[in-house]
């Protein structure tokens, strides 16, 4: 059994947070009891009765047969409640309208999550709208803006061996060719993906300074076809501003709560 801060960990708990990370790691792909069981290797049994209470507390849903399980409505709730109870995210949700209505373009704020960035917020480009909002969805710190900016915030020693998984033709697979991009991300003050996480979208992505090493960034992302080198520097200029606003105003780790 596996130990945090010398507590052992509690099976039936880890089992349960295992079981709707897969879930809601699948999306749109609803799974059937013997997979679950399979992919936590658990009895079957045991998987349907944890099933059951999760169905019956509004974490899983399941279809008219009952033969299929999903994600439920009460980890959007939860998801939600994250989102409005950081101070951190309500600080930044100003400046991120501010720099879309300033730039036209798609701007995110994301944190670091292990090996992955989560998006916390966006405000959408009228200009090129994603059908599918990211807030609350994940993406490698490999392979886009947000990642990196961050990722240069921390010593190469932390980057994982690799390789890496490639989102398109242009994600750093291995270690040394991101380690090269993180050096010129660190000696030019800012990242950017050039089609890297999606195809015909450049990024620019700018660590949030507040903490130490930083957690969260602030990106803006546009697609290929609209980049000009004018609008390029615009760009960057405008989000150093955003970030200098945020990094003044932001509530100061001491000043709230101090999540680890």
């Amino acid at each position: 059994m596996s130990e945090t801060g010398g507590v052992r960990e509690v099976k039936s708990a880890a089992r349960t947070v295992e079981l709707l990370e897969l879930l809601a790691a699948r999306g749109d792909r609803p799974a059937r009891l013997q997979e679950l069981a399979d992919a936590l290797d658990v009895p079957r049994s045991s998987m349907y009765a944890l099933l059951q209470t999760l169905i019956s507390r509004g974490w899983v849903r399941t279809d008219v047969t009952g033969s299929l399980y999903g994600i439920g409505i009460h980890a959007l709730l939860t998801g939600t409640s994250y989102l409005d109870s950081d101070p951190r995210v309500r600080a930044v949700r100003p400046y991120l309208d501010e720099a879309s209505q300033a730039l036209g373009e798609t701007i995110h704020m994301a944190r670091l999550d292990g090996r992955d960035v989560a998006y916390l917020a966006t405000r959408e480009s009228h200009e090129y709208l994603r059908t599918i909002s990211r807030v609350g969805r994940r993406l490698p710190a490999h392979a886009g803006a947000l990642g990196k900016a961050l990722l240069a915030e921390h010593p190469d020693d932390d980057l994982p061996e690799g390789p890496y998984e490639p989102l398109t033709a242009r994600t750093h697979t291995n270690r040394d060719s991101l380690a090269a991009d993180l050096a010129e991300v660190r000696a030019r003050g800012y990242s950017i993906d050039r089609e890297e996480g999606v195809p015909g979208i450049v990024g620019f992505g700018f660590a949030l300074r507040y903490d130490s090493p930083a957690q969260d960034a602030i990106s803006c992302s546009v697609p290929v076809a609209r980049l000009s080198a004018g609008h390029e520097e615009r760009i960057v200029a405008v989000m150093r501003e955003i970030r200098a606003k945020i990094e003044a105003t932001a509530p100061a780790a001491g000043g709230a709560v101090h999540w680890r």
